[in-house]
């Protein structure tokens, strides 16, 4: 038998305890209560006795849930400062018209959602007209609050604006029909209309992550002197389901452990995921309240509206309160559809307490306290969660506002698993919502097969009253407004260096980059605005030397004594620091690379994100990031460094990225480079500033793939700009052994080039064969120009890519080699006029020294030679019997 002693021995044990006696007496006290009263008194008395010392100071730990009730007392709501009738008419007439471009669209079969709105009206409403700052707020001008909008929710704010006047029938008649240009996206997609949408957040899980790291981001420019963003606040509007994405909640912590409190999340506790239930056996508003809390969030319960005082006023047993945090979601959600009998029997018929209080209720109040009465249905409740959050001082907040998904919308839709799908309404059900909203819409125009808008007037109470009250927090919202900064053009010098090469001294590219962009840093103008990043591999890419002197960012400085405080390269946090150093975390690198490439836009400040990482957790891990970075029109340089599949020794199958650069070719934003020299890294750098930063900005970013494989960096030949920009150069000629020798074309991008370059010399001292060697800076751009070449050709103008021009002429097959799988390369051969053929790393990596990877993947300078002089041999310009030889002689 165990000991009960032992079993009742806790971590408290270990320290001391002054008075054991009055210990015991508090816990036989507590005992008493809960025999004479019961466990649910007993547990008030312990939560009542947590929250006491809290709010006197006395530091004890917080309770990660309380009970399944609003955390702000009606008594202790604010007075509303609105106009309830003039909101109540607003919001109806925005459910009504997002409801009818959904239905009307339906005609084309091009979808849309209906439901999700209609249950979130109120929050965003609420927030529109008493606390979404536009981009003119006096307190925080050029950048408002930052609305990270729930993506299902876009025709409720497309119908917004039409109320207001920004967007017209026509424009609502063509949501998810852009093909003609006029259209409106499905979704918030900023590339798609820049003037409205800021952030996009359809793909879930983005939004959330993407928030913290906003108003984080807001404080590194506060606190860098760049720009006072002190009185933007951003709100994140989440579904609960939304929840489930490990990226909505990654990033908790880091928002808590530095008290983020210009962060608000909003979650639409509906209940509902696409297909069901998010927490059908469980209660998802008490998961996310324990996240939350468990992660330093203040948390703000909005769950019942008004109809349920009364019901928790006479709930004077607690038997309410238990049954409410018992039942679980999915069967709330069945009460949201059922009779008042079902309620009766299946909710206040578990306990003859609950019984009895039930038997004290009319129907009507059993009906709307469990079909409607919602939270987050109610102007005043939503009003007072939102001004408490504001308030709130010292860290993050959460409202978990509980609403039914297609609230208003008739019994077809509320609360049905389905109604995510559910693409249209009936013309009765129109009737009958119509007359729930109390819309002035006769049934005249509710007649035929098309449900028609419905707009008060330009100059009716409603519409004045909304653009007042937008004109009163600064403007319009949601809205993306850009005033072009440009940016001064550094000086030569850092290039120049670059221009000259090393000498013999070897120097690997990626520590090309990172010397660069620490010069850049050094620009009087320019230098302040890069933003390093790096998920904690600075030391691994050679950037220990930038933390000295720009500083890692902290919001709380420096409070220990690092380490190798005494040593050159010492570990240095500040608070004004300009190193985002992340962690192990490529998500939140990314999501601090969007915040900074976009903020010419958020805050009319152009900043230089600089994000290196291992090439491998790039493309392939947070790709969904960068494809929404392209949404945004993010700009900036993205790195991938220790890049290709054969020059990370030792580290293996998952460390070994050879596709990084066929997945970023995908991305019509990214401009993709594989530099081979120090000096092309620097011509590509100075165009890219040119291009994102210049009079004549650009929306898009440069993904750069530089190696660790130390070599010596020649200087730059002549003329070879254009081509280094456009993708393709000639590096070098061969000298041909004879006037008869066959010749060869050796084409290569990043370390590749110097595998091609050995080739070069073999076949020349070894076959007699002349080879000459092209620098493939990109493998990506040249098929751009080639696809556009080819477009323009169908339209009857006359265009030739750039890469048959560049190649015209050139003598004998075209063999591209790189680090990458064949795939790369391949990208450009049907426009080479040449036989063409390709050398890769396709398949998995694999651990080993770089030249026996290189002859496992048949890219080494010898297999390169008998690829080539097997291409010769196809166009009889050598003997089959030399391949063999060349084979046999290299052990191939």
């Amino acid at each position: 038998m165990p000991d009960p002693v032992r079993l009742r021995l806790s971590a408290l044990d270990q320290l001391p305890d002054r008075d054991p006696e009055e210990t015991a007496e508090w816990g036989a006290s507590l005992d008493a209560v809960a025999a004479a009263a019961g466990p649910h008194r007993a547990g008030q008395l312990v939560r009542r006795t947590v929250e006491h010392a809290q709010a006197s100071g006395i530091d004890v730990p917080s309770l990660l849930e309380t009970d399944y009730i609003n955390s702000i007392p009606t008594g202790a709501e604010p007075d509303f400062p609105g106009d309830e009738a003039l909101e109540a008419r607003v919001t109806a007439w925005n459910r009504w018209n997002a409801a009818a471009m959904v239905t009307r669209g339906a005609r084309y079969g091009v979808g849309g959602h209906i439901a999700t709105f209609a249950s979130a009206a109120w929050l965003y409403e609420t927030g529109f007209q008493h606390f979404f700052r536009g981009k003119d707020a006096a307190d925080a001008p050029g950048s408002g609050d930052q609305l990270f909008i729930q993506g299902h929710a876009s025709p409720g704010i497309y119908a917004r604006a039409f109320l207001d006047g920004r967007l017209t029938e026509a424009h609502l008649d063509n949501f998810r029909q852009e093909s003609g240009g006029a259209g409106l996206p499905s979704y918030p997609h900023p590339r798609r209309l820049p003037w409205l949408w800021e952030f996009p957040t359809v793909s879930m899980g983005i939004g959330p992550l993407s928030a913290i790291y906003q108003a984080r981001f807001n404080r590194y420019l506060e606190n860098r002197g760049i720009k006072d963003t002190s009185a933007s606040h951003v709100w994140a509007f989440l579904g609960d389901g939304e929840m489930d994405e490990p990226e909505s909640t990654a990033a908790l912590a880091l928002a808590g452990r530095e008290g983020l409190d210009n962060l608000t999340f909003v979650i639409n506790c509906n209940l509902q995921r696409l297909d069901g239930p998010v927490r059908a056996n469980f209660k998802i508003v008490q998961e996310l309240e324990a996240q939350f809390r468990a992660a330093g969030w203040n948390v703000i319960k909005t769950l019942w509206g008004s109809a349920w005082d009364d019901l928790l006023r006479a709930d004077t047993t607690g038997a309410l309160v238990r049954r409410l945090r018992e039942v679980p979601d999915a069967q709330f959600q069945t009460y949201a559809t059922r009779d008042v009998a079902y309620i009766r029997d299946h909710f206040f018929g578990t306990d003859p307490a609950l019984a009895q209080l039930g038997a004290s209720l009319p129907d009507a109040k059993i009906a709307e306290c469990f079909h409607t009465s919602r939270g987050g249905h109610e102007p005043r409740k939503v009003y007072a969660a939102y001004r408490a959050a504001v308030e709130f001082k010292g860290a993050p907040t959460v409202v978990l506002a509980q609403t039914v998904k297609g609230h208003t919308l008739g019994d077809g839709f509320q609360s049905r698993n389905a109604n995510h799908q559910m693409k249209k309404l009936t013309m009765e059900q129109f009737r009958t919502m119509r007359d729930l909203l109390e819309l002035p819409i006769p049934d005249s125009e509710l007649s035929g097969d098309l449900v028609p808008y419905a707009h008060p007037g330009p100059d009716s109470p409603e519409v004045r009253y909304l653009q007042e009250r937008r004109a009163a927090l600064g403007g319009p919202a949601p809205a993306r407004r850009v005033h072009q900064v440009v940016l001064p053009e550094p000086s030569e010098k850092a290039f120049k260096a670059l221009e000259k090469g090393s000498g013999s001294q070897e120097v690997a590219t990626t520590m090309v980059i990172v010397r660069l962009v620490k010069d850049l840093m050094r620009e009087k103008e320019s230098g302040r605005r890069w933003v390093p990043i790096v998920p904690d591999e600075a030391r691994t890419f050679g950037m220990e030397s930038m933390f000295p002197s720009a500083g890692i960012y902290s919001p709380l400085g420096q409070t220990y004594e690092s380490v190798d405080r005494d040593q050159l390269l010492h570990y240095k946090e500040a608070v004004n620091g300009q190193i985002l150093n992340e962690g192990i975390t490529e998500a939140g690198s990314m999501a601090d690379f969007t915040a900074a490439a976009t903020a010419y836009a958020t805050h009319g400040e152009p900043m230089i994100p600089f994000y290196i990482f291992y090439s491998m957790f790039g493309w392939q891990r947070t790709g969904d990031q960068m494809w929404a970075l392209g949404d945004q029109l993010g700009r900036g340089f993205i790195v991938g460094a220790t890049a290709g599949r054969t020059t990370l020794t030792g580290e293996g199958l998952q460390h070994a990225d050879g596709h990084s650069p066929l997945i970023a070719s995908t991305n019509p934003a990214a401009l993709t480079y594989d530099p081979a020299f120090a000096y092309e890294v620097g011509v590509i750098v100075k165009d890219g500033l040119r291009r994102m930063y210049g009079p004549d900005a650009e929306d898009v970013f440069y993904y750069l793939t530089v190696y660790n494989e130390p070599k010596p960096q020649p200087a730059m030949p002549e003329g070879v700009e254009e081509g280094i920009l456009r993708g393709l150069y000639r590096f070098n000629e061969g000298q041909a052994p004879s006037a008869e020798a066959p010749r060869v074309q050796l084409m290569a991008s990043g370390t590749a080039i110097h595998w091609v370059l050995e080739a070069q010399r073999l076949l020349s001292e070894q076959w007699g064969v002349a080879a000459d060697v092209w620098s493939a800076t990109s493998w990506s751009e040249l098929r751009r120009d080639a696809l556009s070449c080819d477009a323009a050709q169908l339209r009857g103008e006359d265009r030739v890519p750039y890469v048959t021009r560049a190649l015209r002429g050139a003598r004998g097959p075209v063999l591209a080699v790189s680090d990458w799988m064949r795939a790369v390369p391949d990208q450009i051969g049907q426009w080479v006029e040449q036989d063409y053929s390709s050398l890769g790393t396709d398949g998995f990596g694999l651990s080993d020294t770089r030249e026996a990877a290189r002859r496992h993947f048949g890219v080494d300078p010898q297999s390169i030679v008998v690829a080539a002089l097997d291409r010769l041999a196809r166009s009889g310009e050598v003997k089959r019997e030399t391949v063999l030889a060349a084979r046999e002689a290299y052990g191939l």
